[in-house]
């Protein structure tokens, strides 16, 4: 059951300070703690000059300049050296885009594979790159924690520059720089993303080197830094906002001819993008990539300038991502056969199989909890033979929570309330499942979250005008620390309710009103899955986003049902 609360309104002294805006846009602004009329502006109106700070106050910023400045001067090879992920992969796109655009020619990228490899720098990552002749990595999104490999590229005479955004543990690798907002406090914000702090790279190479370019031509890697901000669920606040308002106009214009292929093949518009389109058609595809194959397939999409290529990346893309889904629609299946066979469902699920890959569990975890309405954990084995797992919650209890309280059962773990990884030793998965129910029956109300569902505001269908869609737009793009408003609209008449898609999984209301969004639609939903089943003709109350998707050319405004209460 669905529980919601009306958020707080202004009291007259907010209201006085936001007298510039309307009702609705002011209480928009206050929901996201903007209070002031400076404030304001400054989040209505993302400057890229005003918002961004001296990338010289991130810790080693200047150590690590000059030490890619000598690469650059003595010609040495460097290697970029980036995550697997949809962070990662745009931050190695950026930095080779940045060498070919001064023509500097020394240089290669190299991803880790997801299976083989793992996370982060390796030591036998570091031995493979000096018998390719690397005298400076640099490291893009990972390396923080990476303390051998570091060494290991010390004792063979290979510089590294880290450059990452992960928490740092209190030994930190001896690297030539680390390059996190998370390190020192003299950088004024903690939120940036690897793609970002590499672009801050980029920025301080600018100012202090003496390059052909032409001023402002780095502008045009935002599009990379945007896709990375939106995808790796950073805070959009700060120079995040800026970072990804700017992104995603860049996205618009981008000339890459790999994206501009994968948009046309998913009919989106490129003129339109929004971050929505990141979040459900680039991202999942350049996940894709380490998810089923090689990354390297993804970053070549990207940085690729020949038509022919990227053509031809996105078709590899699309059939990587159309194997995803068949392999975790197998691994769905199987999980299906094994759980009616249990006499009683367990109150956690934990499930697994030698033969599923590691990087595909977490989409597993995540339809279990949702279909039977309990915490999933669910694993594989990696390339390596190592047992590694993820997991989802239910939206009502405590992944972590779980975890922390049966620790001595795993091997590594880590995460938030609502997803999260973990290891596991060969000898411990057969009794995984009885230590994880064992310490959730233990841990009573302590491993419940609170699910409550916070309402920007009410609404009525006949209010939804060109101006009160303006209006919202205005606040976008919409993802972390700035979430997409949420609307309570009641004792409202669905004229129809139906349900849609080839399998019938997807669920449509329909209205008369004199207001733009004249359906509401859930995917993956049923009318009774909701608090309140939807009837035609029958009144009631609708939680739900407001949005515009633009399709084959045809925009169109509607509701995204959160719930019917």
């Amino acid at each position: 059951m669905t529980t919601h609360r009306l958020a707080e309104t202004p009291n007259d002294q907010i209201t006085k300070e936001l007298e510039a805006y309307s009702p609705f846009l002011r209480q928009l602004l206050f929901t996201r703690g903007i209070e002031t009329k400076t404030d304001a502006e400054a989040f209505l109106n993302p400057s890229y000059d005003n918002d961004l700070h001296d990338p010289f106050l991130l810790h080693d910023m200047d150590t690590a300049v000059d030490r890619i400045l000598r690469a650059i001067k003595e010609e040495e090879q460097i290697v970029i050296y980036s995550d697997y992920d949809c962070d990662g992969i745009p931050g190695g796109v950026v930095l080779h885009d940045f060498f070919v655009a001064i023509k500097y020619k020394h240089f290669s990228n190299h991803i880790p594979h997801r299976h083989y490899d793992g996370f982060g720098l390796s030591a036998p990552a570091v031995e493979k790159l000096t018998e390719e002749g690397a005298k400076l990595i640099v490291t893009i999104d990972c390396g923080t924690t990476d303390i051998d490999a570091v060494s290991k590229a010390n004792e063979l005479g290979i510089d590294v520059i880290i450059t990452d955004h992960h928490q740092a543990k209190e030994t930190l690798p001896d690297a030539v720089a680390i390059v996190n907002p998370q390190i020192g406090d003299t950088y004024p914000f903690k939120g940036l993303c690897g793609s970002g702090v590499i672009y801050k790279v980029i920025q301080a190479l600018i100012a202090k080197g003496d390059f052909d370019l032409i001023p402002g031509q780095e502008k045009w890697f935002l599009d990379m830094v945007g896709v990375a901000t939106i995808a790796d669920m950073v805070p959009l606040r700060d120079e995040n906002r800026a970072f990804a308002y700017y992104g995603l106009q860049v996205l618009r214009k981008s000339r890459r001819p790999g994206l501009q292929h994968l948009l046309r093949k998913q009919k989106a518009s490129q003129e339109h993008l929004t971050e929505d389109d990141i979040g459900f058609t680039i991202g999942p595809r350049i996940n894709a990539a380490s998810r089923m194959d090689t990354p390297e397939d993804a970053f070549h999409m990207l940085a690729t300038t020949d038509e022919g290529e990227a053509g031809m990346r996105v078709e590899h893309l699309e059939k990587l991502n159309n194997e995803r889904k068949g392999a975790v629609s197998a691994m769905t299946k199987e999980v299906h056969k094994r759980m009616k066979a249990m006499e009683s469902l367990p109150d956690v699920l934990v499930l697994g199989n030698p033969e599923w890959r590691p990087s595909l569990v977490g989409l597993t975890a995540n339809k279990l909890a949702e279909e039977y309405n309990r915490p999933a954990y669910v694993w594989g084995r990696d390339g390596n033979g190592k047992i590694k797992g993820s997991c989802r919650s239910n939206g009502t209890v405590s992944v972590i929570a779980i975890m922390e309280a049966a620790s001595e059962h795993l091997h590594e773990f880590g995460g938030h309330h609502m997803a999260g990884g973990f290891g596991v030793q060969e000898e411990q998965i057969h009794t995984l499942s009885q230590a994880m129910n064992d310490a959730y029956a233990a841990m009573g109300n302590d491993v419940l979250i609170d699910t409550q569902h916070v309402v920007d505001c009410v609404l009525t269908l006949d209010e939804i005008t060109s101006t009160l869609i303006a209006e919202q737009a205005s606040l976008t793009p919409f993802g972390m620390n700035n979430a997409k408003p949420l609307y309570k609209l009641e004792n409202i008449i669905p004229r129809e309710v139906a349900v849609f898609g080839k399998t019938k999984e997807h669920t449509k209301l329909q209205f008369d009103t004199n207001g733009y969004a004249k359906e509401a639609i859930a995917f993956f939903s049923l009318p009774e899955d909701f608090s309140v089943l939807p009837e035609a003709g029958k009144a009631c109350t609708l939680l739900a986003h407001l949005e515009q998707s633009y399709f084959m050319g045809r925009v169109q405004t509607r509701l995204r049902i959160v719930d019917v209460v």
